[in-house]
């Protein structure tokens, strides 16, 4: 039953989250729409965890923070926002890097997961 309740009140907690940024058309006006690819990796012998594209429209929310997908990661994910930010404020169109995630898990080590990240910003002409 706690674990329900944890769940829930975390759901809560990113759904006032991602209200609390607004939608991509108002904090971002000149952006059209953007497709944020990303590879999850862990540390072990299968170390890819997940493939996965976002498109993210103008009726999409501004949030930008990827869960970690590993099993038990408290306080970890990938925070975006500053890269999307930095993109838009110079009028780039691409960027790839690796983030780590900054969580902990009673099971991992802390840098137990990371992501190769690619994100491509259309703009209105």
């Amino acid at each position: 039953m706690a674990n329900r309740q944890n769940y829930a009140l975390k759901m809560e907690l990113k759904k006032q989250a991602m209200l609390a940024t607004g939608l991509l058309s108002n904090r971002f006006p000149e952006v059209s729409g953007m497709v944020i690819q990303m590879t999850y990796y862990q540390k072990g012998s299968n170390p890819v965890l997940m493939v996965r594209t976002v498109n993210v429209f103008p009726s999409s929310y501004a949030y930008f923070k990827m869960d970690c997908v590993v099993k038990g990661c408290e306080g970890g994910g990938f925070d975006l926002t500053s890269l999307v930010t930095d993109l838009v404020k110079f009028r780039r169109k691409m960027k790839k890097g690796t983030l780590v995630c900054s969580g902990a898990s009673d099971i991992l080590e802390s840098a137990h997961a990371s992501i190769a990240y690619e994100i491509v910003i259309h703009y209105h002409r």
